[in-house]
């Protein structure tokens, strides 16, 4: 079983949770943005306890730090705004999580 953290609740944070949820190789998984109740909204979409939900600034170390800590990710899936990437692999560094970039990354 494996614990995931999904960082963004846009789009592309929504279908990866609605995805991970429906996998149940995933025993925990958690939903942060700075949003909290964007990811509240995506998890009583998908229903039951599945996905537990939290507020993360992905530009902060510090919290996305505490956050890992806190919640001991397997993996960290990263589906936030591209200018966020490299704090969010800074974290995963300083934290010692693996981390899965997604979502648009460049330009189009």
């Amino acid at each position: 079983m494996c614990r995931v953290l999904i960082i963004g609740a846009g789009g592309v944070g929504t279908v990866v949770a609605h995805k991970v949820a429906a996998n149940p190789v995933f025993s925990a998984v958690m939903l942060a943005s700075r949003t909290k109740s964007k990811c509240d909204q995506i998890a009583a979409a998908i229903g039951g306890d599945r996905i537990q939900t939290a507020k993360v600034d992905a530009d902060s170390v510090p919290e996305l730090c505490e956050l890992m800590r806190s919640f001991k990710p397997d993996i960290v899936i990263n589906v936030a705004l591209p200018y966020q990437d490299l704090h969010i692999m800074d974290a995963c560094l300083e934290a010692g999580y693996h981390h899965s970039a997604g979502g648009s990354r460049g330009q189009h």
